[in-house]
């Protein structure tokens, strides 16, 4: 049987928004480990910056960082610039950069509805835009959009969240419909639970206030949205992004991937 060939060209490289920590950070690394150069991107100090840049050490290729601001415009253009001059034109962009926030619908504050948008979805837009003509001049290019399964169904309290995931995913098939003639696909990741930092403190909460181990508390949170009743591990996003980046995904595209221990499939 054939192997899986994935595209480890050195000289191609990834950006990666929202890549300090979480699935960024596994996405940068399994890019960085198959030989791409990678511009990593969030919110850090010199000293974390240092820090992970030396994560990167041993890898073939370049790392560049950038702490641009994606909420606006200006933020977006000057991540493409910085990112040029530290690798060059990125042939994958990763669009993962988010936050989240909970009330109701009637009480959602609008500033806050506003920043959602604009880290969550018109940051995609204005990086998609910017970076696919280079693509299109070189007839190759690979766009990964991390939304979420809130971007395949909602739940209380996530209008905000829910609004920009299901668009991302509708943008998403937008840019691959574009570009079908150019050897560029677009796809969006769909993740449920993740074992990233942002979960323990619930967690902790449900293990306190029932009095039950960590484990068992960890299974009743995810157990209450996915049957599997246990989280992704962040590798299995970054593995899968790898995965469409290789010979046997050239034809997947304008997709929406749900990794989420059957969430969707209720």
């Amino acid at each position: 049987m054939r192997e899986f060939a994935v595209q480890q060209d050195t000289s191609r490289a990834v950006l990666i928004t929202g890549s300090t920590s979480g699935i960024g950070l596994a996405v940068a690394h399994v890019f960085g480990r198959a030989g791409y150069h990678v511009m990593l991107h969030g919110l850090a100090d010199a000293d974390s910056v240092q820090a992970l840049r030396q994560e990167f050490a041993d890898y073939d290729g370049k790392v560049g960082f950038s702490s641009a601001d994606v909420s606006s415009e200006e933020g977006c253009a000057q991540l493409v610039s910085e990112t040029r001059e530290a690798i060059g034109n990125p042939s994958v962009l990763v669009n993962n950069a988010g936050i989240q926030f909970t009330a109701p619908t009637h009480e959602f504050p609008s500033d806050i509805w506003q920043q959602i948008l604009a880290i969550n979805l018109s940051a995609s837009f204005y990086l998609m835009r910017d970076l696919v003509p280079a693509m299109r001049a070189t007839n190759w290019g690979r766009i990964i959009n991390i939304a979420s399964v809130h971007g395949l169904v909602a739940s209380e309290n996530k209008a905000g969240y829910c609004a920009a995931k299901h668009g991302l995913v509708g943008l998403t098939k937008v840019v691959a419909l574009e570009n079908a003639d150019c050897n560029i696909t677009a796809n969006a990741i769909c993740p449920g639970w993740v074992e990233t930092p942002l979960i323990q403190p619930q967690i902790e909460t449900i293990s306190r206030e029932q009095s039950v181990d960590l484990d068992t508390a960890r299974a009743q949170l995810v157990g209450a949205k996915q049957p599997m009743a246990k989280a992704s591990p962040t590798n299995a996003i970054a593995e899968l992004a790898m995965y469409l980046c290789g010979d046997f995904a050239s034809t997947i595209t304008g997709a929406s991937l749900p990794v989420d221990g059957g969430w969707t499939a209720q």
